[in-house]
């Protein structure tokens, strides 16, 4: 977890943003004694060339003042990701990494945007924030090397599970043009031959159709031999992270969750330190948002300002526990609630659930504290 020195919040330290694109980078720099920060154009990627800014700053500085200034420098995450911010790191830059969403705009219908109003926008935020400000944005966790690529394999089998189904509906779509119906592709790919199967008026399939099914079950089954591959690299990595994989291994223990689960959950929230419930909850996004100004008062439903993968499975996983933990203190609590009521109301109350749920995992993993009435394997 990326520590915030209080060194950053020194009058005499210099601040600094950066505008991220593919292409182009602009840096604004403020430096103390100046009202208006200095803006300088690099090609997108260019490290050496923003070190190089920095450092002529820091130099300038440093002559004028007489001692060396620490340098904070923000953008947001996006495209690049962390590897910036671990280079900057290593140079000696403090560097923060902003969530773009939480970055306050001006709400007019045609406000002006550019490069060099965004910049500023992040740079003031910067300064507002080393002074101590920190509600006038959010700041993302910097996760570690090991720590972000431990994520890689539950995410690459969540776009190859997608990658099959879509391949699965396609040969299901041809042969349904056909009149064929009830083939379980799924199971039964590896045997499926287009040359044998008759349409429902009775002729064989086209030959270029029967090509064509033929390319997709090969497509088929090279995406699930990867989906068995990354599996089995997706519950027996090979990672320093030894923390994170003790917690996996003691979700595995509650009924109900399995490896894709306790993968996920482990390697998206719970590898991180949360002061508090409340922090779990706003993480995963699933935290009340209310509105209340003058004569209205309403729900306008969770938040979802989270990490969407996170939420996605604490829901799924909530409907796993009401199935597999019916004894257990919290599926009473929904079963109390919602008796009597089906569809749109159990919906609502299972996103309520998967808040509470997330909060007894983040006990149950750092304190050991099983949720009550929970089975354990």
């Amino acid at each position: 977890m990326t520590k915030f020195s209080a060194a950053i919040s020194n009058d005499q330290s210099i601040h600094a943003a950066l505008e991220l694109s593919k292409n182009s980078w602009l840096l604004a720099i403020q430096v103390p004694g100046r009202d208006n920060p200095s803006l300088h154009p690099l090609k997108g990627g260019d490290a050496e060339g923003l070190m190089t800014k920095l450092d002529a700053a820091r130099q300038r500085v440093a002559k004028a003042t007489g001692r060396t200034p620490t340098v904070a420098l923000c953008y947001e995450a996006g495209y690049d990701g962390f590897w910036l911010a671990r280079l900057l790191e290593q140079r000696g830059i403090g560097c923060l990494v902003m969530e773009p969403a939480s970055l306050r705009v001006n709400r007019r219908a045609r406000r002006v945007k550019t490069d060099r109003i965004d910049v500023e926008n992040i740079l003031h935020t910067l300064v507002a924030w080393c002074r101590g400000e920190h509600h006038v944005c959010s700041m993302v966790v910097i996760p570690s090397v090991e720590e972000e690529d431990l994520r890689r394999s539950h995410r690459e089998r969540d776009r190859l599970i997608r990658e099959r189904t879509a391949h699965i509906n396609r040969i299901k779509g041809l042969l349904f043009g056909q009149g064929i119906r009830g083939i379980n592709v799924k199971a039964h790919y590896k045997t499926l031959t287009p040359a044998e199967l008759v349409t429902a008026d009775g002729r064989p399939l086209p030959e270029r159709l029967g090509r064509e099914i033929s390319r997709e079950i090969e497509r088929l089954a090279q995406v699930q031999a990867q989906i068995v591959e990354i599996e089995h690299e997706r519950d027996h990595p090979a990672t320093s992270c030894q923390a994170t994989e003790r917690k996996r291994h003691d979700l595995l223990r509650l009924k109900g969750l399995g490896p894709a689960l306790s993968s996920t959950l482990t390697r998206e929230v719970y590898y991180r330190r949360f002061a508090n419930r409340r922090q779990v909850a706003s993480y995963i996004g699933i935290t009340p948002s209310a509105y209340d100004s003058g004569d209205g008062h309403r729900s306008q439903g969770i938040s979802k300002a989270g990490n969407r993968r996170a939420r996605v499975a604490m829901v799924e996983a909530a409907w796993l526990w009401l199935r597999h933990q019916p004894d257990s203190a919290l599926s009473q609590w929904f079963h109390a609630r919602t008796q009597g009521q089906k569809g749109r109301i159990r919906r609502i109350m299972i996103v309520a659930l998967a808040r509470k749920l997330a909060i007894a995992l983040w006990r149950y993993l750092e304190t050991g504290l099983i949720p009550e009435g929970a089975v354990v394997k």
